[in-house]
């Protein structure tokens, strides 16, 4: 039998062209973003650098950092575009969030104007200049010592106003609320708006139920940046819905005390028992904890001018509590 010239099989002979392997996905350095008809512009590392439960609300099916069309890419100097991502979040809310981070972040780490930032004053207790005993095993392990921490305070509200029994106030037989209905919950809302004190409903909750837990949350909120008596940093109903939406951002009180002494030197001092108190908040570092209740008042939401209009008012709160590192 011939042996077989293999060179001259047809299989052998069909070329083989090398797999193109540049089809790896290109990172986004920028993402455009359309928040309900206001966009913008926010580098990736801000992006990434935002709360958990800020961003499952930007991006609820997860968001997808390289450009999608990289396969296409021929990689020449055209190819430098913005993908737009459609977004249904509150546009305001949105800056306020990153401006907060912004100036958190700038007197942190300076900037190129002002390059002497806290962290640079902050090297010695990463040098050895503190025990090591009240830091755990390293100074340099402790992220609040390199990292600036914000807590991160969210409430979604539903409310549900109970119309009098004698009222105009009803829905048709399909369900839809008539003029007066649809009256009696923006003015419902419009009272709630107006109620921005942060934890006045967690008290109110706690004097009923006589919740030490929530008592004790408050307390911790208290000595690590809040204030009893502070109001949302942004407050707004939800569009077409009978929600309000709150956020509160405030710096993690590390204990880390900046001073300049008499002769103008900067001086770093640490409270121990403070920073003790903030470690604990590293517990909801990348990990946010929800509550949820039920709060109900009696409310008058009657115009000015008009009668006494006594309803039934309740809330269902949610509250999302996160710490950032940036």
């Amino acid at each position: 039998m011939a042996a077989v010239n293999l060179s001259n099989s047809p299989i052998t002979q069909v070329s083989q062209t090398p797999v193109q392997t540049n089809l790896q996905p290109q990172l986004l350095t920028r993402l455009l973003l359309d928040l309900r008809g206001r966009r913008f512009t926010v580098e990736r590392e801000n992006i990434l650098s935002l709360p958990e439960s800020v961003l499952l609300c930007l991006f609820p099916n997860g968001l997808v950092l390289s450009r999608q069309s990289a396969a296409l890419s021929d990689g020449g100097d055209n190819d430098d575009y913005e993908e737009l991502y459609g977004v249904d979040f509150d546009p305001d809310c949105f800056d306020y969030v990153l401006n907060f981070f912004q100036h958190a972040r700038d007197e942190f780490y300076g900037t190129p104007n002002n390059p002497g930032g806290l962290l640079a004053a902050q090297q010695q207790l990463l040098e050895g200049g503190s025990p090591t005993s009240d830091f755990g095993p390293s100074p340099s392990q402790n992220p609040l010592l390199t990292k600036q921490a914000i807590i991160v305070l969210r409430e979604e509200l539903e409310y549900f106003s109970i119309p009098p029994k004698d009222g105009q106030e009803a829905t048709d037989s399909r369900g839809i609320a008539n003029d007066a209905l649809l009256d009696l919950k923006r003015n419902s809302g419009k009272y709630l708006l107006h109620k921005r004190n942060i934890f006045t409903a967690l008290q109110r909750n706690v004097n009923k139920e006589n919740n030490l837990a929530e008592q004790h949350l408050i307390d911790m909120l208290c000595m690590s940046g809040f204030d009893r008596e502070d109001e949302w940093g942004y407050r707004a109903m939800e569009p077409s819905r009978c929600c309000i939406s709150s956020i509160a951002l405030v710096l993690l009180k590390t204990g880390i005390i900046h001073s300049t002494s008499p002769s103008g030197e900067r001086q770093v001092t640490v409270d121990y028992n403070q920073m003790a108190t903030a470690q604990k908040l590293l517990l909801f570092w990348r990990k946010p904890a929800r509550k949820c209740w039920w709060d109900g008042i009696e409310v008058d939401v009657a115009e000015p001018g008009e009668p006494s209009k006594l309803i039934k008012l309740w809330a269902r709160r949610v509250w999302t509590l996160e710490l950032s590192l940036v």
